[in-house]
């Protein structure tokens, strides 16, 4: 079986590859069309510099190359792992983006994980006690959750609880001027993390109710629950059991598409919390023009993306006894 399952993943990584490429591509062009002058980012705006100064500078950076001579040099340092250098930071850029990632999986997968041990309960119980109470009111919130963008609930929950009621702060990572070691470092984070957190996981179960409730529904209405119950088994081991295992076909499926939207949706929520993520910083990186990172981070959603696919394709293949691993 870990045979099978490892040639299986094997074999849809070597399908990922022409595909990353195509992406590779397409990204580095639309990039380089972008308006601005990397000399200008590089020098600083404004700098009067003569034209020889200039065409160093030029030369420096590469950028006299044609461009597809100019993006096989970058794919050959990629593969190398060498993202170039930051025009604005002066610096490597694989030494830049390794806390931004950090500090965005604490953030999107937590609220990811925390959303998905919530809703899977919720979603069970308001299938099985269909238009009861429980189901009515968690419907009614996932129509609002859908309604209401993510910058408005951070916005609401930023004036009642860091202004109104200061129990939170409503931005940063880490509370300013004070040097926190240990476990006073982990606390300062997790307070300043509530309320993006927060955020993610409204969000989030808002999302996800409808799609476990209806994945559900569908399945404890089959012949084989019915069976099953006219046989006597018990009923929490129908719905555990039985039920929920031919449900978790479509929340496999959605979980792949789930986490590379939540990192692409983190640039505005990000922003609002100052909260020093892979979002700020591409938002940050396409103001300044910041080409190699702009690629970079372009790339990592673009893999994301990818691996939330491979991630759905290998869960349900195990969940569904009816995909073949070997295909």
């Amino acid at each position: 079986m870990i045979t099978r399952i490892f040639l299986f993943t094997l074999k849809r990584i070597l399908h990922m590859i022409p595909v990353l490429i195509i992406i590779s591509i397409v990204l580095f062009f639309v990039t380089r069309a972008m308006p601005g002058d990397p000399v200008d980012v590089y020098l600083g705006v404004g700098a009067e510099i003569t034209a020889e100064r200039r065409a160093t500078v030029r030369e420096f950076l590469g950028l006299n190359a044609p461009l597809p001579l100019q993006y096989l040099r970058w794919a050959g340092r990629m593969i190398q792992g060498d993202f170039g250098d930051s025009l604005v930071y002066r610096r490597p850029v694989k030494d830049i983006v390794g806390p931004f990632l950090y500090n965005s999986f604490i953030l999107n997968i937590g609220g990811l994980f925390i959303s998905f041990i919530l809703i899977i309960p919720i979603g069970i119980l308001a299938a099985v006690h269909k238009n009861g109470t429980w189901d009515k009111f968690w419907t009614l919130f996932s129509l609002i959750g859908f309604c209401l963008p993510s910058f408005f609930i951070a916005l609401t929950l930023i004036f009642i609880f860091s202004i109104k009621l200061p129990w939170a702060p409503m931005s940063g990572m880490i509370t300013p001027g004070l040097n926190y070691t240990g476990l006073s470092y982990a606390l300062d984070v997790l307070k300043h993390l509530a309320l993006p957190l927060t955020v993610v996981v409204l969000g989030s179960l808002a999302g996800l109710f409808r799609y476990i409730r209806n994945a559900m529904l569908e399945v404890i209405n089959q012949d084989y629950i019915r069976t099953a119950k006219a046989k006597g088994v018990k009923g929490y081991k129908i719905i555990y059991v039985h039920a929920f295992r031919n449900a978790l076909i479509p929340i496999i499926t959605l979980m792949g598409f789930t986490i590379p939207a939540l990192f692409g949706g983190s640039i505005i929520l990000e922003t609002i919390f100052v909260w020093p993520g892979i979002g700020k910083e591409l938002y940050s990186a396409i103001i300044g023009r910041d080409y190699n990172l702009v690629m970079t981070l372009n790339m990592f959603f673009a893999l994301l993306t990818l691996l939330g696919n491979l991630l759905a394709d290998i869960g349900y293949a195990l969940a569904d006894p009816r995909v073949r691993l070997d295909q």
